[in-house]
């Protein structure tokens, strides 16, 4: 596809077609609501707790229309959700407030270039690491974010990074968030308690320790052993999967979005549905 923000051949499309990404998901998620300003919002306003799948369903069909769908699309879809952010509002905090996009633009990255090289066992250059972070700075960008409020570039990135991790102090809302994301209402039941086991590994392997130390989720010799054991058993077999399967998500998504935005270029004005919002943690 010619007509979009990226190119096949650029890295964002390299890492993020792969549809095992959505795993890592709970990482970038509950390190985006490490950040006291996002977790607020996202406790007063989601319905991550009483849908979870239509909150993935949002999430990923932005992501994919962003990196994979036409220029058209990825403005459309991005105009909704800075509309729908606008509604998110409460005492200390603005959900298009640039320097919480920055945040959950540079946890998108982050998560994503860690995982994908775990998983394929491949190690990014400091010149393709750059490259990447250039092209995830949309997640920020597209959504109204200055440019110039965002690290310049990788090694700024590092620091502003690192920096972050060490400063952030989770909350009670922090908290509440992570047993909704960690401990969903599913309907499989318990037929997807093998499912959700991986995703808290996985999860709780990826996040930096400070941040981990202070969600207080435990990481013993034992946990780590079982984190290395699996990313050991996913590097094994999933780069080995047929191309079809590993990007069946994102077809999927971007299926479901395009019969979302043609639904929506019927209506005089579409806006996005927010759940009225909580009293504060």
């Amino acid at each position: 596809m010619t007509d979009g923000l990226f190119r096949d051949g650029d890295l964002i499309r390299l890492v993020t077609r792969e549809g095992v990404l959505i795993a890592a998901g709970g990482a970038a998620s509950l390190l985006q609501t490490a950040h006291p300003k996002v977790a607020q919002g996202v406790y007063d306003h989601s319905y991550t707790a009483d849908n979870p799948l239509r909150r993935l369903q949002n999430t990923m069909g932005w992501l994919y229309a962003v990196q994979f769908g036409t220029r058209d699309e990825a403005e459309r879809f991005s105009a909704l959700v800075r509309k729908g952010h606008e509604q998110i509002t409460g005492p200390g905090y603005e959900a298009n407030d640039p320097e919480l996009q920055v945040w959950v633009a540079a946890t998108l990255f982050a998560v994503a270039a860690q995982f994908y090289q775990e998983l394929f066992r491949r190690r990014f250059s400091d010149a393709e690491l750059d490259e990447l972070y250039q092209q995830t700075k949309v997640y920020a960008t597209i959504l109204g974010c200055p440019e110039d409020r965002m690290p310049a570039a990788y090694p700024d990135f590092r620091v502003y990074y690192a920096e972050m991790v060490q400063s952030l102090k989770i909350t009670d809302a922090s908290r509440a968030i992570a047993d909704q994301v960690l401990n969903p209402k599913l309907p499989t039941g318990p037929l997807g308690a093998p499912g959700l086991a991986m995703v808290r590994l996985l999860t709780a392997g990826l996040m930096p320790a400070p941040i981990r130390e202070q969600y207080g989720w435990t990481w013993d010799r034992a946990r780590q052993r079982r984190f290395r054991l699996l990313m050991t058993a996913l590097a094994a077999v999933y780069p080995r999967l047929p191309s079809r399967v590993r990007t069946f998500p994102r077809e999927y998504y971007l299926m479901t979005t395009r019969r979302t935005l043609a639904k929506l270029s019927a209506q005089r004005d579409p806006v996005l549905t927010v759940k009225t919002p909580r009293k504060p943690a």
